[in-house]
């Protein structure tokens, strides 16, 4: 046999990841609505094996119901714990939160005269397998990073963070300023800040760095607009759309309206404060190369650290196995 019939139906979630890993590269959004039939997939499953082998006697039943604990009650929270902590992003805690649901413990697969996943842990947890093969694939990010900036003759030490672009590109980019007016800083301006202020003042990106002693100035913002959510999928590419705020009477030292912006939109910037948008706003204004942090959106290595998990297993268990530390 293949597989047992609800391991064979968690296959059907597979695509639906890697759905998600493009969309997350492309956009950097995924729907809320994805997640809750996940879940309630995830949910039927368990209960499905958990009604196959209740009461959950013996050594198998109460191994079962320890595995499936450990992951709905450790991994899961995990995700939000790391949203918490600014770690993660929503849909990245949320996808977390799903492989904990979908695969507590290991599935198994015959294939070809072989079993899937080829390694296995002592644990038993296959959601933390996921867990731990995805922050592998992640921590070799900054790796490629730095070997595309060598490739380009880039050498300097934020090589493995941040990459230079041209500043003309930044309203179909993604990412994160790695510097400001003032110089390098990990806390720069997010690009989809930058896309909010330029619809909600209803201003390019090009009028910005035409004249940027000129819209400065806070008396210049008159009629504002919708800032959508700054994502390069939604909206006018770089200027405003439908009008929604009325002309209000700037505060005079506010260089480019910074606070007035923050002030009347209905919800926060992506943890921008008036000082990173201005520091932001004027290096975008006279540079024609910045650096920018393209991030990863961790869907993506989460989505191929579900499909090694599903065929390799478990990369760290195997490793440590190879070291005799297990």
């Amino acid at each position: 046999m293949f597989a047992t019939l609800p391991d064979a139906l968690r296959l059907f979630v597979v695509p639906v990841f890697a759905w998600a890993a493009l969309r997350d590269v492309r956009t950097r959004r995924l729907p809320n609505r994805l997640w809750p039939p996940l879940y309630a997939f995830g949910a039927l499953l368990l209960v499905w094996e958990l009604a196959a082998i209740w009461p959950l006697a013996g050594f198998e039943g109460t191994r079962f119901a320890v595995r499936a604990a450990l992951s709905l009650l450790f991994v899961a929270p995990l995700g939000y714990a790391f949203w918490y902590l600014g770690a993660f992003g929503g849909a990245d805690a949320k996808a977390l939160i799903a492989i904990a649901i979908l695969f507590p413990t290991f599935p198994e697969y015959a294939v070809a005269g072989l079993t899937l996943p080829l390694v296995d842990t002592q644990l038993g947890v296959f959601s933390l397998t996921v867990l731990t093969n995805t922050v592998l694939l992640a921590l070799a990010y900054p790796l490629g990073l730095a070997l595309s900036n060598l490739r380009r003759g880039e050498y300097s030490a934020t090589m493995f963070f941040a990459r230079p672009v041209a500043t003309d590109s930044l309203p179909d980019r993604h990412g994160r300023l790695f510097e400001d007016d003032a110089g390098t800083t990990r806390n720069g301006l997010d690009l989809d800040a930058l896309r909010m202020y330029l619809r909600w003042r209803g201003a390019t990106l090009a009028d910005l760095r035409g004249d940027p002693d000129r819209l400065r100035d806070p008396d210049t913002v008159g009629e504002t607009h919708d800032p959508t959510d700054g994502g390069t999928h939604v909206g006018p590419r770089t200027d405003g759309g439908t009008a929604t705020g009325a002309e209000g009477e700037p505060v005079a030292a506010d260089p480019w309206a910074a606070e007035r912006f923050l002030d009347e939109i209905d919800h926060g910037a992506y943890g921008t404060d008036a000082e990173t948008l201005r520091g932001g706003l004027a290096l975008v204004a006279r540079a024609d190369r910045v650096l920018v942090s393209p991030g990863m959106p961790f869907v993506v290595p989460m989505a191929i650290g579900l499909i090694v998990s599903l065929t390799f297993g478990d990369a760290l268990f195997a490793v440590l196995g190879a070291v005799g530390l297990v």
